[in-house]
């Protein structure tokens, strides 16, 4: 398997960043957990709940609130991407 390099992760922010352009403007945070290999991104309260998550391609969580509207995703593996 090919390492990840620094353009690979640039390539991806940029991508990340064209997504999140297109949402409402709204708060969001970004964390990486090294260990776990995880990044979460939440949107707006971070410290509000999810009451909803579906699995979907390629190691992505979706997250929702009580309303059926986004939180957050959660992206296992990030480093493989």
């Amino acid at each position: 398997m090919a390492a990840v390099t620094n353009i690979d992760i640039q390539e991806y922010l940029l991508e990340l960043v064209t997504f999140v352009k297109k949402i409402p403007k709204i708060d969001f945070q970004v964390d990486y957990d090294s260990e776990a290999d995880v990044m979460y991104i939440n949107f707006g309260d971070t410290t509000k709940p999810a009451a909803d998550s579906e699995y979907a391609d390629n190691d992505l969580i979706i997250r929702y609130d009580e309303q059926d509207e986004i939180i957050g995703f959660t992206i296992l593996h990030i480093s493989k991407r």
